[in-house]
């Protein structure tokens, strides 16, 4: 089958890193025989710059002609792209693994968790206003339909994963009692439809500790949109830092696959960022596609990246931020030619 990749290369090191990614899937194109399309299209700072808009309509359009995006990481725009994005397509999952790999600064060597955000409500709804000039107000939108789906996204995930089983739901419950209130009584709802999955809750402020103090015991980690969105970036450094953290917008007939870090506009030119975090969630965007669809081979191809990355870091092929030598696009050609060799 033939898959459209609607592929947005973002700002700063944005191209970079979408060039080495490019390099490492054409590898598993060659090996197992796919057949992706690259659409390569405007978004973020620069277009803004350019055109006078974030995400013109016509990279709208191309995204929605499309079987899946690979974005790179955009600047001071990601509001105007990412998060409209996402409310747009309603990619409700933001799904953000967290996972040790061999020679790697991992707090510990056993660290594999995953984050399941929800993506569209929260205070990132934007409806904020000033009441004078002296205060400022912003509301926080929960809703019993946005927080079943995500925790029935998290429990399914937790099966599939078929690690801990363990669902662990984060909340502030007893100070937001209305909006956390809701949250937390809909997933202890939703845990009793999946009676061999363990289930717990924290409050976020314990489970920021937790992650530091015992990150191995947690399995897949359900909260709501901010609270996932500092954890999972707080979590990313026990495991080499976010160059090291892949992350998917995932709905329920779309998808957006992307690194969570921002696009470190001071380190333009030097090659020095590290690409595994797009080159992961490449990874991830071929297990989408081998899931929708169907295709063993996307299935494959998506193993054999993570094997290749896995192979390089263990010769010790890896960027500064690694403690390595190679530049970025090295970085990419090194976990290329680990995927060529691996015996599958």
């Amino acid at each position: 089958m033939k898959y459209k990749i609607a592929l947005i290369p973002g700002d700063g090191i944005g191209p970079e890193l979408t060039e080495t990614t490019i390099r490492v899937l054409n590898a598993v194109q060659r090996r197992f025989n796919l057949n992706l399309d690259f659409v390569e299209l405007e978004a973020g700072d620069a277009c803004f710059e350019r055109r006078g808009t974030a995400l013109p309509e016509e990279t709208i359009k191309a995204i929605r002609n499309s079987h899946v995006c690979l974005k790179g990481p955009v600047g001071e725009t990601a509001a105007d792209v990412i998060v409209r994005l996402r409310i747009m397509f309603d990619l409700y999952a933001n799904i953000r693994p967290i996972k040790s790999y061999p020679n790697a600064p991992c707090l510990r060597d056993d660290i594999d968790l995953v984050f399941v955000r929800e993506n569209t409500e929260d205070l990132y709804k934007g409806f904020e206003f000033k009441i004078g000039g002296d205060t400022a107000i912003g509301l926080r939108v929960i809703t019993r339909r946005g927080c079943e789906r995500i925790a029935r996204k998290a429990f399914e995930l937790a099966a599939k994963r078929n690690k801990k089983r363990r669902v662990t739901a984060v909340h502030k419950a007893n100070v937001m009692r209305v909006t956390c209130g809701l949250f937390a009584e809909v997933c202890r709802s939703i845990a009793k439809e999946y009676p061999n999955i363990a289930f717990d809750e924290q409050y976020v402020d314990a489970a920021s500790m937790r992650l530091i103090k015992e990150p191995q015991n947690f399995d897949v980690i359900v909260t709501t949109n901010m609270f996932g969105d500092i954890l999972s970036d707080e979590a990313a450094q026990l495991v080499g830092g976010l160059g090291m953290a892949p992350g998917g917008n995932i709905g329920d007939d779309f998808a957006i696959f992307e690194p969570i870090h921002g696009s470190a506009p001071t380190r333009v030119g030097k090659h020095t960022a590290n690409p595994c975090s797009m080159i992961l969630a490449a990874k991830m965007m071929l297990e989408w596609l081998g899931e929708k669809y169907g295709d063993r081979a996307c299935v494959l191809a998506a193993g054999a990246i993570e094997s290749g990355l896995i192979s390089a870091l263990k010769k010790g092929l890896s960027v500064p931020d690694l403690g390595g030598k190679l530049k970025t696009f090295e970085m990419g050609e090194a976990i290329a030619n680990e995927i060529m060799e691996l015996n599958l």
